[in-house]
């Protein structure tokens, strides 16, 4: 096995390249605008050169899954969407699902394709963000500026349902907390009209520009066996053309009733990472059209009175409702015993909740599966050997979000 130790590599480095004739440690974060997030990378360089690279985690401290045990199964949610919080719609109903899994519940297909819609708009603005920053990284910030408008229209949206634009809380235990509002329909109907030709013009601005293309074709790349050994889900892996997706593999939110491709790359670098996701936004309009426009007729909520709250005039009006508003707001209903895992596709992959239950009112013990904490071990590998830019680049296209790394 070839040793890629620091020492190792400093006794057998003969650099033509060295300044003043010695090696530098360079400190790539963990405030460093370029890193997009509070996590460290500790560089030993030769001039410009990245001769070994060690990543540090842990700077957030907030210890997601510790507080969980002791939050009830509602408040939960409010911890997801801090983790990918450029997609939290995402993460609040992969959590939902967990535990309807767990409780035995089967949503309406309305809550179905409502959930369908939203996921994929928060895919949409994920990817906005992270490839209109790597333009911007490679020195092309008009299309992030551009982008982050769109982003802003789907915010609007979300503000529709749930009141909030970026730490969302979307949604509740069985469905949503309400319909789709009459302006929520005016804005998606509006969004799916305009967003195209607004996004066509940001695919002319990089995807053939010739500066772009140099600066990251072949930059971080990775093969699809690499990736598969360190657990890569999501545009990365699929990137190596790996075509996973847990839509498809493992489909849930009636998925399956949809027609859409996965996109996949072939050399696993800065530009397949960004193509992909290019096309993935192609494919999530695709897929909102279709589930706009066959939204099942019903409710918007499963008949969960346990963890569904009583409309408020009720509350104010009769005791029963305001006895099931206590209960669920104080966490007092107990859930089966019982051990499950679900994962829904994130915007950065396979986004995973292990839940263990005893039968109490909080969980056991809970586990996120983060695919930005799994797939950051590989970028020492991957920027070794690089220059500098290479690595901002690099970072970029992974799309590491640093509330995923330290939950």
């Amino acid at each position: 096995m070839k040793d890629n130790s620091l020492s190792n590599i400093l006794n057998q480095y003969e650099s033509k390249e060295q300044i003043d004739g010695q090696l530098y440690t360079l400190n790539l974060g963990p405030t460093h605008p370029a890193t997009h997030g509070i996590f460290q990378n500790i560089l030993t360089m030769d001039g410009e050169r990245i001769l070994h690279a060690e990543q540090t985690v842990g700077y957030i401290h907030r210890a997601f899954e510790k507080i969980s045990e002791r939050r009830n199964y509602s408040q939960i949610t409010t911890l997801t969407d801090r983790m990918n919080y450029c997609s939290a719609p995402i993460n609040n109903l992969g959590w939902h699902m967990t535990v309807e899994k767990l409780i035995g519940v089967e949503v309406p297909k309305r809550v179905d394709y409502m959930r369908v819609i939203l996921m994929e708009l928060a895919r949409i603005g994920d990817h906005l963000i992270c490839n209109g920053v790597t333009g911007m990284d490679s020195g092309a910030i008009t299309g992030l500026t551009y982008m982050f408008i769109e982003r802003e229209r789907i915010y609007d949206m979300y503000e529709q349902i749930c009141g909030a634009r970026m730490t969302t809380n979307m949604g509740r235990i069985g469905g949503f907390e309400r319909d789709f509002t009459p302006k929520f329909h005016e804005l998606l109907k509006d969004f799916l009209k305009t967003f195209p030709p607004r996004f066509k013009e940001f695919c002319t601005l990089l995807e053939r520009n010739r500066i772009f293309m140099d600066r990251t074709i072949g930059a971080g790349a990775i093969s699809a066996e690499r990736a598969l050994s360190y657990g890569f889900t999501g545009p990365n892996l699929r990137a190596t053309g790996v075509d996973y997706d847990v839509r498809v593999a493992q489909p849930y939110s009636s998925y399956q009733d949809f027609d859409f491709i996965i996109p996949v790359g072939t050399a696993g670098d800065t530009y397949d990472r960004f193509m992909v996701r290019q096309q993935e936004i192609w494919e999530s309009i695709k897929i909102i059209k279709q589930a706009y426009e066959n939204l099942p007729e019903g409710p918007f909520h499963a008949d969960v009175p346990d963890f569904y709250l009583p409309e408020k005039a009720d509350v104010y009006q009769k005791m029963e409702a305001l006895i099931y508003h206590f209960k669920i707001v104080m966490g007092e209903t107990d859930v089966p015993k019982g051990e499950v895992y679900h994962a829904v596709e994130g915007g950065n992959g396979e986004l995973g909740f292990y839940l263990v239950s005893d039968g109490g009112r909080s969980p056991y013990r809970l586990h996120f599966r983060r695919p930005c904490f799994i797939y950051y071990q590989a970028y020492p590998e991957m920027i070794t050997g690089s220059v500098i830019s290479d690595a901002i680049v690099t970072m970029c296209s992974m799309n590491i979000i640093a509330g995923e790394l330290d939950a």
